[in-house]
């Protein structure tokens, strides 16, 4: 049995503490949440009050996962062969390296256990979670995704 490590604070408290949003900033982005779903890290991000690195490093410092910009990354194509396009992008995530029965990964959002789970499952690695924005993300699958396609590809 895996364990999984015990979130203390909620994000909003996090980001407050860290002085990058106000309380009342907060309150808007929960009621904001409420009214129409979605993370409160990227509504936060929407409404202007803070960057999606000031959330992808607030992650990281509360939950201990490693902040992994990827503009420069080089990744590598067996492990973009392991994830299928669709579910990198259903779940923002990214695979960077694969090794042996080890897979690493950029999230977005590190703390969807269902996602990491599904991603175990469907390449029968252990994987290894890395935190990036999911602008940086989007931008890689567009970019490996569009390059490891072959002309015999079908869509699913």
């Amino acid at each position: 049995m895996v364990m999984r490590r015990v979130i203390s604070k909620q994000l909003g408290q996090l980001l407050l503490e860290r002085g990058v949003i106000t309380q009342a900033q907060l309150d808007h982005a929960c009621t904001t949440q409420k009214a129409r779903g979605g993370l409160l890290g990227q509504v936060l991000v929407e409404l202007g009050f803070a960057t999606e690195e000031q959330i992808a490093q607030a992650i990281t410092a509360q939950y201990g996962f490693p902040y992994l910009p990827l503009e420069t990354m080089d990744i590598d194509s067996a492990a973009i062969e392991l994830v299928p396009e669709h579910v990198a992008r259903q779940y923002c995530l990214i695979p960077i390296d694969h090794m042996g029965k080890g897979l690493t990964i950029a999230m977005a959002n590190p703390l969807n256990i269902q996602a990491v789970e599904d991603i175990e499952t469907l390449t029968k690695c252990t994987v290894q979670t890395f935190v990036s924005t999911a602008t940086d993300i989007n931008k890689a699958i567009d970019r490996y995704y569009r390059n490891s396609r072959s002309p015999t590809a079908t869509a699913s």
